[in-house]
This record gives structure tokens, C-alpha cells and sequence, in this order.
């Protein structure tokens, strides 16, 4: 029997499962995968879809997964942390392991049935999240634009998917959620500043909570909108919005922008955390408004 999984509980194990894997976050970045595959795609086939959303979902999984087997003893310092399977010894770092690499198998597999292009894509986002981001978390701030170009892969692995092609539509997607990853990354680390340093994380660009970070945030911010209106101009190939779909691109781009303006204002906590969550919704927003906007033209 696995060293682990002995005297553990059914109704736990399943619980703590989704703790290693970050159901949540798979789920939202498959979301962004399906969104890519439906602006992609001439037809829409069931057996791609499986294809994509599953593998998509287990690379997901298995990156975090290798994610807390690394940093098992800095999640052991963080209150956020300290109670996930692997810091409290509910799960082993081989018992992790094990469902960490069965999962990149899976995953792998599957991509690569629905064409080798994806399959490289979501294998390249496994290893630059777990052996290039994970190790410079600790080192250097810059770590999170290394970990920017992994969570960017899945809105234009999508993409990928349906076509079997990497263009100028894909790396648009991409660049999208490139610039996205700043903003939303850089107000969770402002909220969670004192936490992470207690793992010894360097995630903010300035190490401090403090109006050049705060003004960073708002470049990024300001990049990711004029990123996500691009398409309305003509020049990015078969991946084109109407003009209301980039105004409303737009207005949600201001809905997320206002919390970073009051953020170099102010410097609270309070308008950090607004604009984490004003930053998941927008990422979701705007790719149901590409969707949408797509299907009814």
C-alpha cells in the first residue's frame, strides 16, 4: 500500500485530492481552453471537446500538484498553507507524486490525440509552471513574468485545439491573458505580502507594497485591455470582434482598472483584494463576450 494513503479516510482523501490538484483553478483554466475552442473551431465535435477539456484539466491538476510537492516545507510556514495534505502529512510527497505524474500522462495522452501541437503546448505549461516558476518564487520577483507565460497557454490552447495551428489568432489569445496574469497576480501577492514572506516569496516586482508596484499593476492593467480590444481592428487574422463587443471588452476593462487606480491612491489592502476579484471576472467576462460575439455573427 502507498505510504499516505493507509489509514486515510475515503470522504478526506477526495477532499484533500482537490486541495493538491486546485479543482477550482483547473476548472477556471479549462474554462479558458473551452472559450479558445469555440472561437477556433469551423465544427464543434464532441470527441475534441472530451479531449481538450480532460487533458486540459489534468496538466492543470498535475502542475499544482507538483507545485505544493516542492514547496512543501515553505507551505508548512504560511498560514494560507500550512493545512494543505501535504504540510500536514495526510498525503506523502510519493503518494503525491504518483497522482502528479499518472495525471501529466493522462493529460499528455489525451492532447496528443487530439493533435501534437496542444500536446506540446500543455506539456511546455507543466514544466515552465513546475521547474522554472515553483524554484524562482523564492529567488526573484520576476518569477511571476516566467509563471505569466504558462498561465497564458490555456485561452490559446483552445485555439490550438480546434485548429492544429499556431497564429497570429493564438498568440493573441495568449498575449491576453499574458498581460492579464500581472494585475491579477500582483494584487493577490499585495494581499498576501505578509504571508509570503513568511515562505520566503518574492512575488511583488518592488518587494513592497508600495506606489511603483501599485503603478505596475496599472500598466499591466492598462496592456491587457488594449490587448483585449485588438481584434476589432482587423489585423489579427480570423479572430475579429465587433465594435459593441470591444466596447463592451472596454467598459469591463475600466470596471477592473478603477480598484487599481484607488490602489496607487491609497495603498489599501482593501482595493488590492477588489481588484484581484474584478480580475477573474473580467478574464471569464471577456471571453464569454468573444464567444457570444462570435456565434451571433
Amino acid at each position: 500500500m502507498i505510504e499516505g494513503a493507509s489509514t486515510h479516510p475515503t470522504s478526506l482523501f477526495w477532499t484533500d485530492l482537490k486541495a493538491l490538484t486546485k479543482v477550482r483553478l483547473a476548472l477556471s483554466v479549462v474554462f479558458s481552453a473551452l472559450a479558445g475552442y469555440l472561437l477556433g473551431a469551423e465544427s464543434y465535435k464532441a470527441l475534441e471537446l472530451v479531449l481538450l477539456l480532460v487533458g486540459g484539466f489534468s496538466l492543470v491538476a498535475a502542475s499544482n500538484a507538483y507545485n505544493q510537492i516542492i514547496e512543501t516545507d515553505l507551505d508548512s510556514k504560511m498560514n494560507r498553507t500550512k493545512e494543505r495534505p501535504l504540510p500536514t502529512g495526510r498525503f506523502s510527497k510519493v503518494l503525491a507524486l504518483i497522482i502528479a505524474f499518472s495525471l501529466t500522462i493522462l493529460g499528455g495522452g489525451l492532447l496528443y490525440f487530439l493533435n501534437f501541437k496542444t500536446a506540446v503546448f500543455g506539456l511546455l505549461s507543466v514544466i515552465l509552471y513546475a521547474l522554472v516558476y515553483t524554484p524562482l518564487k523564492t529567488k526573484t520577483s520576476l518569477s511571476v513574468f516566467v509563471g505569466a507565460f504558462p498561465g497564458a497557454i490555456p485561452f490559446m490552447l483552445g485555439w490550438v485545439g480546434a485548429t492544429g495551428s499556431f497564429g497570429i489568432e493564438a498568440g493573441t489569445l495568449f498575449m491576453i491573458q499574458f498581460f492579464w496574469q500581472f494585475p491579477h497576480f500582483w494584487a493577490l501577492a499585495w494581499m498576501l505580502d505578509d504571508d509570503y514572506k513568511k515562505g520566503g516569496f518574492k512575488m511583488l516586482p518592488t518587494g513592497e507594497r508600495d506606489q511603483s508596484t501599485a503603478f505596475q499593476i496599472i500598466v499591466y492593467t492598462f496592456w491587457t485591455i488594449l490587448a483585449s480590444i485588438t481584434p476589432v481592428f482587423g489585423f489579427t487574422g480570423k479572430l475579429v470582434i465587433s465594435i459593441p463587443a470591444a466596447i463592451a471588452v472596454g467598459i469591463s476593462g475600466f470596471y477592473m482598472m478603477m480598484p487599481a487606480l484607488q490602489l496607487f491612491n491609497s495603498l489599501e489592502v482593501s482595493f488590492a483584494k477588489k481588484l484581484m476579484l474584478r480580475s477573474v471576472i473580467y478574464i471569464s467576462l471577456i471571453q464569454v463576450i468573444y464567444v457570444i460575439d462570435h456565434l451571433i455573427r
